[in-house]
């Protein structure tokens, strides 16, 4: 049976953001060039042992940019208030990873605890 934890709200809260945040820079990264800046395009050799190519990228869109921006240093804020919350400094050095996992797949389990 897997161990239960009770995570403080904050925390709870936390990653949750966290999770909406690296959704919101996934989906932003789909949508934009591959280059920040302006590159052209690139083919390799056909005789590549793994031939790959890229078209020319214009760039990212300033606000394009600014927004990535934005969300990485939510990102980074996010992930340091996770780390370092002080609800970890109760479990050994062994048992934080399973405590860390837990709280990774927490709304899972409240998804899955309300359909039942």
């Amino acid at each position: 049976m897997a161990a239960s934890y009770d995570f403080p709200q904050d925390l709870i809260d936390a990653q949750d953001e966290l999770r909406q945040v690296r959704t919101e820079l996934q989906n932003l990264y789909q949508r934009v060039p591959w280059s920040a800046e302006p590159l052209d395009g690139w083919k390799t050799h056909e005789n590549a042992w793994r031939p790959t190519s890229r078209p020319a990228s214009p760039g990212w869109d300033p606000q394009d940019a600014r927004e990535i921006a934005r969300l990485r240093g939510r990102e980074l804020e996010l992930a340091q208030t996770i780390v370092t919350h002080t609800y970890w400094s109760q479990f050994t050095s062994a048992d934080v990873l399973a405590a860390r996992t837990a709280l990774k797949h927490h709304h899972e389990q409240q998804m899955a605890d309300t359909s039942s």
